[in-house]
């Protein structure tokens, strides 16, 4: 028994090593610019896929649309098998006439030498009942209608473009909230990776000053306190440093997310902070009081407003007739017997129209409307209150901008003129 639990644990030792072999971890690394970034997001995350699949879905749904003025047609079939046959009632209407005609041509009855009364006895004027219906009954048929005139047909088919087109727009709009997330994502993490080089040059000059620092107090030319207030400065830097390398990952892992990819995949970035072009005159492209026409926003509610025109311009039509016309084609079989049932069977077609007018609703259909152009006035004031907003948002942006640029063109300049003056005081301080 022992021996047999050793070759049982030895061949799945085998087989799973093997499995290990055969399924080596996904290691591939990922080198990206931002545009790499951004073009990877428009086939990976989730928001841009769903958008995407939403277009797909609303061109069905204009086919669908479509659809419903082509010809319809629909069949039925039906098998009755009557364990007792409907019976109809019919009263004793021939008794009465001949009894009266008897009586006018003065007939004697044999049995009593009368006359027949003119009035049937009671007995004959008992109603009978009747079947017509056959024990086995079959039925098959088509049936085609056809629209040929419904305004709420016409006025779908008149917005099923507009429809796809508030999709594709929202699709758009999932483009440029993912590459604007991306874009920060990207950015941030190479501003984090610069403040990290910085901190780090910051922690290794504050620890050749703590040395020299410590040494000086050794040799009796600083006090203790001066050490130790430098020490306290530099842990505290340090702390900053290791925080600041956490974040680095956090930020790493925000930009994968952002992407679609997978948070354990690795990624390096391409482009660096000095590569970035920062222009004055960009600024000035943002003076256009007509921008607002290009946000996307905007563009989804102006297909927004249109859809609601469409349903006003479809809540007038249900005052209007519709007219559709219907054909139709049986066969039926009956029979008492089963095994003669498709002996025999009886054809009937016929085609008509059907008329459909409102006469009366009670009012909902004038309240509907109603309803309807409120919703248009509404959509009116969601346009004028985006135009003013984009407008805000982009004097914003355009201000912020400029003071962005002067404060970095005045950090560059601080810059330049540290490193100038750095040299020689750390020289001379050297040299005391």
């Amino acid at each position: 028994m022992k021996h047999i639990v050793l070759i049982l644990s030895l061949i799945c030792a085998v087989a799973l090593n093997g499995f290990a072999q055969q399924a080596p971890p996904d290691s591939q690394k990922y080198n990206f610019t931002v545009a790499d970034c951004v073009n990877y997001a428009y086939e990976h995350q989730h928001d841009v896929k769903n958008a995407n699949l939403d277009v797909e879905s609303a061109g069905y749904h204009v086919k669908e649309t479509i659809g419903q003025g082509l010809p319809q047609i629909s069949g039925a079939a039906s098998f009755q098998d009557y364990l007792k046959t409907p019976s109809i009632i019919f009263p004793d209407f021939i008794s009465g006439p001949v009894y009266g005609i008897l009586n006018k041509q003065h007939v004697v009855d044999s049995a009593t030498n009368k006359v027949i009364s003119g009035t049937p006895p009671a007995s004959n004027g008992k109603a009978n009942t009747v079947s017509f219906q056959q024990n086995y009954n079959t039925n098959i048929g088509f049936t085609i209608n056809q629209i040929l005139f419904d305004p709420n047909y016409i006025v779908g088919l008149q917005a099923s473009k507009t429809y796809k087109e508030l999709y594709t727009r929202s699709y758009t709009r999932s483009k440029i909230e993912v590459n604007v997330n991306i874009t920060k994502a990207y950015y941030q993490v190479l501003v984090s990776a610069e403040q990290l080089k910085l901190l780090e040059a910051n922690v290794n000059e504050l620890k050749q000053q703590v040395d020299e620092t410590t040494a000086r107090n050794k040799q009796g030319f600083v006090e203790k306190i001066d050490v130790d207030r430098i020490t306290v400065q530099y842990n505290s830097l340090v702390t900053n440093w290791e925080n600041t390398k956490r974040l680095i990952v956090l930020n790493y892992e925000l930009l994968k997310f952002q992407m679609g990819m997978p948070v354990n995949k690795e990624l390096t970035l391409k482009d660096k902070l000095e590569d970035i072009k920062l222009e004055a005159s960009i600024a000035d492209a943002v003076n256009d009081t007509s921008i607002y026409h290009n946000r996307i926003e905007y563009n989804l509610l102006e297909t927004q407003k249109k859809l609601n025109e469409y349903d006003l311009k479809s809540k007038r039509g249900q005052f209007l007739p519709k007219l559709t016309a219907v054909a139709n084609y049986s066969i039926a079989n009956q029979n008492n017997s089963f095994g003669q049932l498709f002996s025999s069977n009886y054809p009937s077609s016929y085609v008509g129209l059907n008329l459909s007018i409102p006469l009366f609703t009670g009012w909902q259909h004038l309240n509907q409307v109603k309803q309807s152009k409120i919703t248009v006035l509404k959509s009116q004031n969601d346009l004028d209150d985006m135009k003013n907003t984009v407008n805000l948002q982009v004097d914003q942006a355009r201000i912020s901008y400029i003071n962005g640029l002067q404060t970095l063109n005045d950090q560059k300049k601080t810059w330049h003129w540290l490193r100038k003056c750095f040299v020689l005081p750390k020289s001379n301080m050297s040299r005391a």
